[in-house]
């Protein structure tokens, strides 16, 4: 095949000088072995491509009909060509990140504008689900990275950790006098707790550490964002399971207070996940750079 696309290439020059001579100059040839290819293709084609005379060659009527065709595929292979080497250079593309609300939110955001700025050709899509959705979408292809609240354990993906984060209790004024000592992980079982919903990865992960003290809770109200926990702790409606990082606003202003464990629960992380059988475009590589501080 690939022969075959070389022959054509060396015929559309032909048509173009209307010499063997003059092809065999411009492509660094010699002209015998331009007139070689075309018989060659003449003989696999069944037709004459060119009547020759003095002063060169002219196409035939099954040369130009022939010409009209492969001149335009040659040309679209020359643009995919030069769009490859676009894409290669951060010059134009897409890439499709997934990511969970708050990790785009408190995480991410600095870090896509940077890419932006320096990569404003490539077009961003940004979408949102949930960890468990987002390795989904990985998997059949709909997006290039995913940015998850870790641990994640599945053998196709690999995992990159980007920043070590903190689950937290945290109450408003009604529960501050919680923060006066330290407080035992099965009395805050017994506070009105508010949590992420039960698919969430931050929820599931605090529930199974509970889980292994033999602790079971039943919050009392459930939310779809930690923008919500935080709101609704602050107005007193009980205590908000948070992650610390993405907390310090409302803790620095004294809006929410963090309620000291007598054991904290064990750390963890965000970090990158992507397809172990695909390799990373160099836009995704070089969004990862920037995010690892080597770009």
């Amino acid at each position: 095949m690939i022969a075959k696309l070389d022959a054509y290439r060396i015929f559309c020059e032909v048509a173009k000088h209307r010499s063997f001579s003059k092809t065999a100059k411009s492509l660094y040839m010699t002209q015998p072995a331009v007139s070689q290819v075309i018989m060659n293709l003449e003989r696999e084609l069944d037709t004459r491509l060119f009547t020759r005379t003095s002063k060169g060659v002219n196409l035939t009527n099954d040369g130009r009909l022939l010409y009209e065709y492969v001149n335009s595929a040659i040309n679209l292979i020359n643009v995919g060509e030069k769009k490859l080497a676009e894409s290669r250079d951060l010059l134009t593309g897409e890439m499709k990140i997934g990511v969970g609300d708050t990790i785009s939110r408190y995480y991410l955001l600095p870090y896509l504008e940077i890419f932006h700025n320096s990569s404003p050709n490539i077009n961003l899509k940004i979408i949102n689900r949930t960890t468990m959705e987002l390795c989904a979408m990985l998997k059949s292809g709909e997006i290039d990275l995913a940015v998850c609240n870790l641990p994640v354990k599945d053998s196709a993906l690999c995992i990159k950790k980007c920043i070590d984060i903190h689950d937290i209790f945290v109450c408003g004024e009604k529960y501050r006098h919680l923060c006066s000592s330290p407080v035992e992980i099965e009395d805050i079982a017994k506070l009105p707790l508010i949590f992420l919903e039960r698919k969430s990865n931050s929820r599931q992960y605090v529930e199974r550490y509970l889980a292994s003290k033999g602790i079971k809770i039943q919050p009392e109200i459930e939310l779809g964002s930690h923008d919500l926990l935080l709101e609704f702790a602050k107005y007193n409606f009980g205590v908000s399971c948070v992650i610390e990082e993405f907390s310090t606003e409302y803790l620095n202003k004294g809006q929410l207070y963090k309620i000291e464990l007598t054991e904290e629960i064990p750390e963890r992380a965000i970090g990158f996940c992507y397809l172990k059988s695909v390799s990373l475009s160099n836009a995704a590589r070089k969004f990862v750079d920037i995010t690892q501080g080597r770009s």
